[in-house]
Formats: structure tokens, C-alpha cells, sequence
């Protein structure tokens, strides 16, 4: 059973989308079926068509979300070290390649914005974190080719 990191507050995020979704998204697409219902010929009838494709892609979402829930281990900001890297932890690092400091936080991959500094613990980069050390090095294949970091600082 595949194990779902959720951090309290992306849990609650998630339950609201996940109550929006059951209780606005789901009644209005039902709404919008009936209608173009009411125009006749279903063969012929693309607001149909297109209301219950966004029928099945919504359901699809609300299946997503219940089974990521069903399945998710809440992190516990409490139990974890910043000695080493782990889920929940925000790392500072030096991009030895270009020259700067960067700064990623991990998570499970339910919460991870990597345009925001937001990995999940199954990226390249953080998967390749996950147990350093402050003062550890590491090198890691990244879309724009193999980049070394040096881990300078481990934050909970």
C-alpha cells in the first residue's frame, strides 16, 4: 500500500478542495447534465458530451483525494530531527554549480510546488536529501543535467 505524506496542514487543504468538490463541483456538473439533456438528441449534443466528461474527471479527483486521505501518514513536525533530512524538513543548500543558495522544503508528492520551493520526497533532488547530513554532499541527476549541492543548513 503506497504511503501518502501529508503534513497537518496540507491534510486540511486537501479536505477542503475534497469538500468542494462533493459539494459545489459534483452538484453543478449533475445541474449541467439535466439541462443539456433537455435539448434532445444525446448523439448530436456536445454540452452533454462535455458536461459528463468533466462528470468523470471530477470523479476521478474526489476517488484521488479519498484514497490519497485514506492513505496518508500525517507528518509530525515533533518526531523529526534536524540532524538529518527527512519528510517535513526545510533544507538550505549550495548549488556548488552555479553559485547560490537554495532552499527546498519536502513533502509528500501531494504537496509538492517545486516552483515554490516545495519538493516531494520522491524528486530526484529529494529523494537524493532524504538522510544526509548538515555538511553532506550530494550529486544528482536533475532535468538540466547532474547538479552537486552541499546540504549548509536542516530546519524542521
Amino acid at each position: 500500500m503506497e504511503k501518502h505524506y501529508l503534513t497537518p496542514e496540507g491534510k486540511k487543504q486537501l479536505q477542503e478542495k475534497l469538500n468542494l468538490y462533493k459539494t459545489v463541483k459534483r452538484p453543478d456538473v449533475v445541474r449541467r447534465i439535466g439541462i443539456a439533456r433537455e435539448f434532445g438528441d444525446l448523439s448530436e449534443n456536445s454540452e452533454y458530451d462535455a458536461a459528463k466528461d468533466e462528470q468523470a474527471q471530477i470523479e476521478a479527483e474526489i476517488a484521488e483525494m479519498e484514497h490519497i486521505l485514506l492513505n496518508a501518514e500525517i507528518i509530525d513536525k515533533k518526531k523529526i530531527s534536524s540532524d538529518i533530512v527527512n519528510i517535513g524538513c526545510k533544507v538550505r543548500l549550495y548549488d556548488e554549480d552555479f553559485d547560490e543558495e537554495v532552499e527546498y522544503r519536502i513533502t509528500g508528492s501531494s504537496e509538492s510546488d517545486p516552483r515554490n520551493g516545495i519538493i516531494s520526497n520522491v524528486s530526484p533532488v529529494g529523494k537524493a536529501l532524504i538522510g544526509h547530513k548538515k555538511g553532506d554532499k550530494i550529486t544528482v541527476q536533475t532535468p538540466g543535467g547532474m547538479t552537486t549541492y552541499s546540504i549548509v543548513e536542516i530546519d524542521v
